[in-house]
């Protein structure tokens, strides 16, 4: 069978393998669809710590049933049209004992750990069972909307930390595929009031604003987005903000905006060379603030995702870029709207996207009017018009992140 199989960063093949075996405790299944993600372009440009062998890869699977192993958990049958999770925890540690399971202190992942979804067949492993990790598709849910849903449980897992209210007024910071979901979850399930959608990139800001209608746009580009939330909320501040994407500045923001009792959602996680914020105290203290963390998802989550889906509390369809054959697998990885194509450089724009560098500076040229004018070239090298010995990148990149807490 075919597999698109890691063997060292910027080492991903799709090669002939032989067809896995089920054993007594497992479960196999016929791969129908496996959805790709920023995760996957960077396991590919950069490997990850969890993955120490050649490895099968994708964590985002929908598939039929073709052999279930005669001591696999479950009562699973051929033919069942099923949906994997990603991440797998261990169900014994003292966090899951808890039901918190989405923090398992020993967690393990399809596609790392595991052989993961794109392959025409993979094992569902003994540990996916044993923590109910294997979920059966409703009858009108496709396999690409299955497939598609293990970032909608990530998201569902960080709203419910939040005790979201039907009214709320919520602001979402980031216009990629999350900031999208994470709109239809808020309005479809908790109802709450007011949408609020933050980018700095007008072209993606329009895009998921024709996807996902939210009441308001604000292009942090062009608008201080702090002042644009008091005024929308007559000074009174937001009381949910969810940052879907990986910018000091956002979380700075969002403690700024927040209304007395807010609730905030520290979604995406911060480069690990740069995770510290600045936070006023006070402002946590006198407003009676709740700032809460969100890793990933539990199992149960995936069973609501599925479940919203097919009661159409939360639409999908519309939400999926494109589909290739797995022959073309890594096609899927240059049009992901998250992460440059392989071999540019990547820089964080501040709304949950990477830019080619190019591009980068062309933005950072159309805010900032001190580089009006010039071009890349002219702040590189020796004679830059920086001064000699400056990291164009690290320029760059800085601001960047200026311009987006303007």
């Amino acid at each position: 069978m075919k597999a698109l199989r890691f063997y060292a960063p910027g080492d991903v093949r799709v090669e002939d393998v032989p067809e896995p075996e089920c054993g007594p405790r497992e479960v196999k299944i016929k791969v129908k669809n496996c959805s790709t993600c920023g995760t996957d372009v960077k396991i590919r440009n950069n490997g990850h710590v969890n993955i120490t062998r050649v490895t099968t890869m994708g964590h985002e699977i929908a598939g039929e049933v073709v052999e279930v192993g005669a001591e696999a958990l479950g009562g699973f049958k051929a033919g069942d049209r099923v949906q994997v999770i990603a991440a797998v925890p261990c169900g014994d540690c003292y966090e899951c004992a808890k039901g918190w399971m989405e923090v398992c202190q020993n967690q393990t992942s399809v596609g790392y750990q595991y052989d993961g979804g794109f392959a025409e067949y993979m094992i569902v492993p003994e540990q996916v069972l044993k923590v109910d990790g294997l979920n059966r598709i409703p009858d009108n849910v496709g396999y690409d909307e299955a497939s598609a849903l293990e970032p909608f449980a990530c998201a569902i897992n960080a709203q419910e930390q939040l005790g979201i209210e039907e009214g709320d007024f919520t602001v979402v910071f980031g216009a990629g595929p999350i900031g999208c979901m994470h709109i239809r979850i808020a309005r479809g399930v908790h109802k709450v009031g007011p949408v609020v959608l933050v980018d700095i990139n007008a072209d993606r800001l329009k895009m998921s604003a024709d996807a996902v209608n939210p009441d308001y746009v604000i292009n942090a580009a062009e608008e201080d987005v702090i002042a644009k939330v008091m005024e929308l909320t007559d000074g009174r501040g937001a009381d949910v903000i969810i940052t879907a994407t990986p910018a000091n500045i956002n979380q700075e923001q969002a403690i700024s905006m927040a209304a007395r009792n807010g609730r905030i959602s520290f979604f995406g996680g911060l480069p690990k060379t740069d995770p510290m914020i600045q936070c006023d105290s006070n402002l946590v203290h006198y407003r009676q603030l709740h700032i809460h963390g969100a890793n990933g998802s539990a199992p149960r989550h995936h069973k609501d995702a599925l479940n919203y889906v097919s009661t159409g509390q939360i639409p999908v369809k519309d939400l999926i870029t494109a589909h290739v054959s797995l022959d073309n697998v890594l096609d899927a990885f240059e049009i992901d709207l998250d992460l440059v194509a392989d071999g540019q450089v990547g820089l964080f724009a501040g709304l949950g996207e990477f830019l080619e560098i190019d591009a980068a500076f062309h933005l950072v040229a159309h805010i900032d009017d001190g580089l009006a004018g010039l071009d890349r070239d002219d702040l590189a090298g020796d004679d830059s018009a920086l001064g000699g010995g400056v990291d164009l990148e690290a320029f760059i990149q800085h601001r960047l992140e200026f311009f987006h807490g303007r």
